[in-house]
């Protein structure tokens, strides 16, 4: 039986450890978009949903996609006697979430002295 240095069993250990962080620090690092209507969807149907919004050749057919989506969820939700909120409003081609000051990654740059 072959004996392991002490130098092996750590390098065992860091793949290990690795080959578990590794897909949770990744999938953290790529945000997902909110989905309309997602607590009436499969995990599965989530998966395809953004498969779809993804591969979508241009702003025309993401949006498309968006208002067929949104009315398949209004009507699965009216099945189910589930409210759903409204839409967001229609994005204009180029414009990221939170551009257009409805939202964002925060106050923006500190004023005043230092």
């Amino acid at each position: 039986m072959q004996r392991f240095q002490r130098s092996d069993v750590r390098l065992i250990l860091a793949a290990g450890l690795l080959s578990i962080l590794v897909p949770v620090v990744s999938s953290a690092a790529e945000p997902e978009e909110p989905i309309y209507g997602r607590q009436l969807m499969t995990q599965q149907e989530r998966r395809e949903h953004r498969e779809q919004m993804r591969s979508a050749k241009s702003w025309e057919e993401r949006e498309q996609l968006r208002r067929e989506h949104h009315e398949r969820m209004r009507e699965r939700a009216r099945a189910k006697g589930i409210a759903l909120p409204d839409p967001p409003p229609v994005r204009s081609p180029g414009v990221a979430p939170g551009a257009n000051g409805q939202g964002g990654p925060g106050p923006g740059p500190r004023q005043g002295p230092r």
